[in-house]
C-alpha cells in the first residue's frame, strides 16, 4: 500500500491550521531566516504550535531552510536549524550542502527543488548521501520523473502540481542578482522574469515592445495526478507561501478531493495522514490567483506556456462588451457578476486595467469606473465576491473517527476510545444502580459519549456493555469522556514519530569532478561536502559574483523562439541573434537546439553601451 501526500504551503500559523483542516497531509513552513521566501518567515513559537496541531492528525511539518548560505552565516544557520528541530519539525528542506556538515539532530533531509534534479544520476547521489526525499525540477517531463523514481526506489519523489512557476531551472537563476542585490537563491527574488521586456534583433530593431517575454502561466496538474502516481511520485506540492488563506483553503480542498477520489477508486493507495475533511464549500482553483494554467512540460516538452500580456491574475472570462453607456456596459453574461466583484480587461493599448462592480441589472453592469471599456472589450472577473463569502462562511472540519466503548458494572464505569491508530481508556469508581427504563438508559449513555463537541474527533460507533442496564448520571459520563479525549489527544501527539535521517555514504562520488560557478558553492562547509565526495575543482559560486556581465543568468526549457513560432528546428521566421531589454538591463538569448534549451546572457558593459549608441 503506497502512502500519498498532499503538501501545502504555510504563510503563518492560521494558514497552516487551515491547510490541515482542508485536508493537507504535510506542510512546509519557513523559519525566521534562511527560507526561500524572505517575507514568509514564521516564528519558532508558531512553528512549535503548528507542529502540535498538525501532529494530532498525523500531518508532518517540514521547515524550509533552502537558501544559499554565506560564510558569515554558517553558525547562525546551524543554531537556527537546531532550534527549528527542537520545535518538533519532521524534517528540513535544504539547498545548501553546508547543513550536511553541521552538528544537527538526525531529522530527515529533503532536497529542495533549488538543487535542480532532473536526472537519475543526480537523484541516486542525493539518495546515497542521506536525503529521504527529492523535490524534482518543475520542468521535468513525466518520463524524466519516472526515470528518476525508478533509479531511487527507496527515496520519496516530490513534485509541484500547482501554483506559480520559476521559468528558469531551479537554483540556476541569477537574473534578479544581475539587476539588484536581491537573489532568488537567497529568498529575495526580484521576480525579474515577470517584468515587461522589449525584444530586439541584432540590428537593434525592436520586434516586440513592453511584453512579458519571460512570464509563464501558472501550474495546474490536477488532471495528471494518477499519471504522476504511476510514475512514482509520493508527494504533491502546492506552491504559495505568500498567498492568502483563501488561496490555501481553496487549492488544498481541490487537490484533497481529487486525491481522495483516486484513493477510493484504487486499492493500492492510502493517505499519509488521518482524518476526514468536510469542506463546506466547492473548491474551484479558477477562483484563486492564477495567470492561466498549464501542465508545464509534463506531457509535452514543447508545450506553449507563455503569458506575454500580463503577469497578473485575470481570473474567469465573463464575456464580450456589446454596448457601452455613460455609466454602464452591456454584456450577455452579466448575470454571472454581482456587486463587489472585481473585473479586469485590456484597454485599446493592451494594458491590463481593473475596476469593481457597483451594481448588476442584467444585461447591464454598472462598474465603479468606465475608463478604457468600449464595445468589444473582453471582460474577466479576478475577484468573485460570492465565492469569497462562501469560503468565509464555510464550516470546514477535519475529524478523526473514533470507536467508543462504554463498560458499566455495579461499581465501575469505563470509557474506551479507539481511532485505529491509538487506543485509550479511562475508568471511574462509583455505585451505579439498575435502570428503571433500560432503553432510555442506553439511549442517554450513547447520546452523552457521542458528544465530541469542538474536538477533532467524531464518534463513528458507540458500544455499551454492562452486566445489566444501569443508570449513569450524564455529568459523570461527560466528565469521563472529556478525560478520555484529553488522553487520546496526548497519546496521538506522543505516538507521532519523527523519522531519522538516512546515513550518508561517504564513498559515493558526486557525478561531476569539477563544479562550475552555477552549482553555487558559497561557503566552506558546502565545499568540504563536495570534496568529501570526490570533487576536485570548485569554482566560486555565481551568487557571490559582484558583476554578472557576460555570465549566463538563466537556463531553461522555456524557449522564446518556440513560443513565437520561430523555432530554428522547424519554421524559423528570423534566424539572427535576439536580445531582450528592460530598463537599463539588456540580455542576449542563446539557443541550444540539441538540448532544446534557452539561456539568457547578461551583456557586458562595453556591448551594452554600444547597443545604446546604436
Amino acid at each position: 500500500m503506497r502512502s500519498i501526500e498532499l503538501l501545502a504551503p504555510v504563510k503563518d500559523y492560521i494558514c497552516g491550521c487551515a491547510a490541515v483542516d482542508c485536508g493537507a497531509d504535510a506542510l512546509y513552513v519557513g523559519p525566521p531566516r534562511f527560507g526561500a521566501r524572505v517575507d514568509a518567515g514564521v516564528s519558532l513559537s508558531d512553528i512549535e504550535r503548528l507542529c502540535a496541531y498538525a501532529h494530532r492528525f498525523g500531518v508532518r511539518v517540514f521547515a524550509t531552510m533552502n537558501t544559499l548560505l554565506y560564510e558569515s552565516e554558517l553558525k547562525e544557520a546551524e543554531r537556527l536549524a537546531n532550534e527549528v528541530c527542537r520545535a518538533d519539525v519532521d524534517g528540513l528542506i535544504i539547498q545548501d550542502m553546508a547543513f550536511l556538515r553541521m552538528d544537527l539532530p538526525p531529522v530527515e533531509l529533503h532536497a529542495s527543488t533549488q538543487i535542480f534534479t532532473m536526472t537519475p544520476e543526480r537523484a541516486r547521489f542525493w539518495s546515497d548521501v542521506g536525503f529521504t526525499r527529492i523535490n524534482l525540477e518543475r520542468a521535468a517531463t513525466l518520463e524524466e520523473i519516472r526515470a528518476v523514481a525508478q533509479a531511487v526506489p527507496d527515496t520519496e519523489i516530490e513534485v509541484f502540481v500547482h501554483g506559480a512557476i520559476c521559468v528558469s531551472y531551479s537554483g540556476r537563476c541569477y537574473m534578479s542578482r544581475s539587476m539588484s542585490p536581491r537573489s532568488g537563491n537567497r529568498g529575495a527574488c526580484l521576480q525579474a522574469c515577470r517584468l515587461p521586456f522589449d525584444l530586439l534583433d541584432e540590428s537593434g530593431k525592436r520586434l516586440m515592445t513592453g511584453k512579458h517575454l519571460l512570464s509563464v502561466r501558472d501550474m495546474n496538474r490536477g488532471e495528471y495526478l494518477e499519471a504522476l502516481i504511476d510514475a512514482g511520485v509520493t508527494s504533491f506540492k502546492i506552491e504559495g507561501r505568500l498567498k492568502d488563506i483563501n488561496y490555501v483553503r481553496n487549492v488544498v480542498g481541490y487537490y484533497r478531493n481529487r486525491l481522495d477520489a483516486l484513493i477510493e477508486r484504487r486499492g493500492d493507495l492510502q493517505r499519509s495522514s488521518q482524518g476526514k475533511t468536510v469542506l463546506g464549500f466547492t473548491p474551484d482553483p479558477r477562483k484563486s490567483f492564477s495567470r492561466g494554467t498549464v501542465a508545464y512540460y509534463l506531457m509535452n516538452p514543447q508545450e506553449s506556456v507563455a503569458s506575454f500580456d500580463t503577469p497578473k491574475s485575470m481570473g474567469d472570462w465573463i464575456g464580450t462588451v456589446e454596448q457601452v453607456g455613460r455609466d454602464y456596459l452591456v454584456c450577455p453574461n452579466a448575470s454571472q457578476l454581482s456587486s463587489g466583484d472585481g473585473i479586469c480587461f485590456k484597454n485599446r493599448s493592451g494594458v491590463l486595467c481593473g475596476t469593481s462592480v457597483n451594481r448588476v441589472d442584467p444585461p447591464r453592469v454598472y462598474p465603479n469606473r468606465m475608463e478604457g471599456i468600449e464595445r468589444g472589450t473582453e471582460l474577466y472577473r479576478n475577484y468573485d465576491r460570492r465565492f469569497v463569502l462562501e469560503l468565509d462562511r464555510a464550516r470546514t472540519e477535519r475529524k478523526i473517527p473514533v470507536e467508543v466503548t462504554v463498560e458499566i458494572g455495579r461499581d465501575r464505569l469505563t470509557i474506551c476510545l479507539n481511532d485505529r491508530e491509538v487506543s485509550v481508556s479511562c475508568a471511574e469508581a462509583g455505585l451505579f444502580d439498575e435502570a428503571r427504563d433500560a432503553d432510555q438508559a442506553e439511549k442517554s449513555i450513547r447520546t452523552q459519549v457521542a458528544k465530541m463537541g469542538n474536538t477533532i474527533y467524531e464518534a463513528e460507533r458507540v458500544m455499551v456493555r454492562w452486566d445489566r442496564p444501569r443508570f449513569v448520571p450524564a455529568a459523570r459520563i461527560n466528565a469521563l469522556r472529556r478525560e478520555a479525549v484529553e488522553r487520546l489527544d496526548a497519546a496521538r501527539v506522543a505516538q507521532h514519530r519523527i523519522r531519522r535521517r538516512k546515513k550518508e555514504r561517504y564513498e559515493v562520488p558526486f557525478p561531476l569532478s569539477a563544479l562550475a560557478a552555477e552549482e553555487n558553492v558559497t561557503n566552506s562547509l558546502a565545499e568540504r561536502f563536495y570534496r568529501d565526495h570526490g570533487v576536485v575543482r570548485i569554482e566560486r559560486g555565481e551568487d557571490l559574483s559582484e558583476s554578472f556581465e557576460g555570465l549566463r543568468v538563466m537556463r531553461m526549457r522555456y524557449c522564446l523562439r518556440r513560443e513565437l513560432g520561430w523555432c530554428l528546428r522547424e519554421h524559423p521566421k528570423y534566424t539572427g541573434r535576439l536580445f531582450i531589454e528592460t530598463g537599463p538591463n539588456r540580455y542576449e538569448l542563446k539557443f541550444d537546439c540539441r538540448r532544446c534549451e534557452m539561456s539568457v546572457i547578461c551583456l557586458p558593459k562595453r556591448e551594452r553601451n554600444e547597443k545604446k549608441r546604436s
